[in-house]
């Protein structure tokens, strides 16, 4: 493609974002439907499993320390052909009806995310636990009463981890593909879109879709970064 083509690409996409075009804008609130559920399961189950990993002491913690760290970078079309085969006819879930279904894609999501934020907040839970381990010893916690405090007092460091779980959720294109099938007007998200649109040669609206992605990314990014400083000044 030309220059000028690109241009006219361009151009024509940002006309379809000042416009609010409907597609776009129904694609990028499923999107954030799909992602931001999938983001808020994953703080429910992986910011404790990560703060039980920093805390707890038990048979195999490393091991799982380990496959914590190393599920960060799971494959995206691994993760959506183990949920496709567990929510097909022929899967132990198919009874459920839910493959292709915007319950499909934020199932897939949560397997993504729940490791990446483990992981992180493993790290930093592990980090102020070193510091408080022997107040708590003295005040004579268990390990469930450590993991609520250190989750509570570590509250505004963990926002690196939801958004990171929120980048990596919003960013994926291959699980929710293969599980979600990317159908028109039910399951199809702005990754999924963008890469139709792509091969469909659709331009403008693949660009239009990635400037969107983009932008809802660093505001998001923005809006916590903020809160977190403001909160922090605040307690201080």
């Amino acid at each position: 493609m030309s220059i000028g083509g690109i241009g006219a690409a361009f151009s024509e996409a940002l006309s379809l974002i000042a416009a609010f075009d409907h597609q776009v804008l129904e694609i990028a609130l499923l999107s954030l439907q799909v992602s931001g559920l999938a983001v808020a399961i994953g703080l429910l189950i992986g910011l404790p499993a990560g703060a039980c990993l920093a805390v707890g002491r038990f048979p195999g913690k490393q091991t799982l320390a380990i496959v914590a760290n190393g599920f960060m970078g799971l494959p995206s079309v691994v993760v959506g052909v183990v949920v496709y085969l567990l929510l097909s006819r022929s899967g132990p879930f198919g009874e459920l009806g839910l493959l292709y279904t915007p319950t499909a894609m934020v199932i897939a999501q949560v397997v993504l995310v729940v490791p990446l934020m483990a992981a992180i907040s493993r790290q930093v839970v592990e980090d102020a636990w070193r510091e408080y381990a022997e107040e708590f010893a003295a005040m004579r916690f268990n390990w469930r009463q450590s993991v609520r405090t250190l989750l509570y007092d570590c509250r505004y460091s963990l926002f690196v981890a939801v958004l990171a779980g929120l980048g990596r959720a919003m960013s994926e294109v291959g699980a929710v593909m293969i599980v979600g099938g990317n159908i028109d007007r039910s399951t199809r998200v702005m990754t999924t879109s963008i890469a139709l649109e792509t091969s469909k040669g659709d331009l403008p609206l693949a660009i239009a879709l990635g400037l969107v992605l983009i932008a809802l990314i660093l505001l998001l990014n923005g809006l916590a970064f903020s809160v977190r400083n403001w909160a922090m000044r605040r307690f201080d």
